[in-house]
């Protein structure tokens, strides 16, 4: 299937589409086709439900769980690092289900301890934090065909989860004492939507970067709330977006050799200035 993607770049004319050129690059390419939406359909929610800090808060969870990987002596923590996340979302969504704090309150609670727990264990005994320091900023050139395929399998995951259960993730964000009468149950929904958050982060941090990943979530639904009337509409143009500041972005990376995630999220930034700007036109 690789092979097949390689053939059909060959089309573009860039000297790093051609044969036998820049593999790295057709994969990074690939990879943000494949990202991009993932994050869009995932962004939606978190604007719906005033989490825009939420993604972050499971980056700097998945960072702990980077830490405790590296401290347990495995050479790939990815996997810690998921199974942090997961429970970082777990507890959020408790909490926040059981108290009367805001989710903001919740979130920054959060978000500081696992931060701080991170940086502590990937610096005892004066080890040096360094070797953190490419979850920080990310590296999607870096990205394999396996590491491909996965991101396909959760891209497929997370849609077939949008399509069954879209209509009441969408009730329990706007409604929740209406969605309860309803016999869904709150909780559990916004534990399942966190938990695939927390995978999508945690899988993509050591590519698109820690610093900048909630942004990669929350641009491109900000963007498409400013320009859409219907929720057909927010998810198109989120995923439109989405799409565009990412292969952008790659691209004037490559030819101006800045870190690909920053210059992603400052194409996304333009977007949405310009969308805030022509909004009522739209209203």
């Amino acid at each position: 299937m690789i092979d097949i993607w390689y053939k059909i770049l060959e089309v573009l004319p860039f000297e790093w589409a051609q044969e036998g050129q820049m593999i790295f690059m057709k994969n990074a390419l690939l990879a943000v086709i494949l990202l991009t939406p993932l994050f869009a359909l995932l962004g939606t929610m978190i604007v719906n439900n005033n989490m825009a800090f939420f993604s972050d808060a499971l980056g700097h969870g998945a960072f702990t769980g980077v830490a405790i990987g590296g401290l347990m002596g495995f050479i790939q923590p990815v996997g810690s690092a998921v199974v942090f996340s997961l429970l970082f979302a777990f507890l959020i969504a408790l909490i926040k289900h059981r108290s009367s704090y805001s989710s903001d309150t919740i979130i920054g609670v959060f978000s500081s301890t696992a931060v701080a727990l991170g940086i502590f264990l990937s610096t005892i005994g004066g080890k040096s934090f360094a070797k953190l320091n490419s979850y920080l900023v990310g590296d999607i050139l870096s990205i394999t065909p396996g590491e491909i395929g996965f991101l396909f399998i959760l891209l497929m995951v997370v849609l077939a989860f949008w399509l069954l259960f879209f209509n009441r993730l969408l009730l329990v964000s706007i409604n929740p004492s209406l969605a309860g009468s309803r016999g869904i149950s709150t909780f559990w929904y916004e534990v399942l939507f966190s938990c695939a958050v927390a995978v999508a982060v945690t899988v993509s941090m050591s590519w698109i970067g820690l610093l900048v990943i909630n942004s990669f979530l929350v641009l491109p639904a900000a963007s498409a709330r400013n320009v859409s009337r219907n929720q057909r509409q927010y998810h198109f143009w989120a995923v439109i977006f989405s799409l565009f500041s990412g292969i952008v972005g790659l691209i004037l990376s490559y030819y101006i050799e800045t870190a690909s995630g920053s210059t992603i999220i400052l194409v996304s930034s333009g977007i949405f200035f310009i969308t805030f700007a022509l909004r009522r036109k739209f209203a």
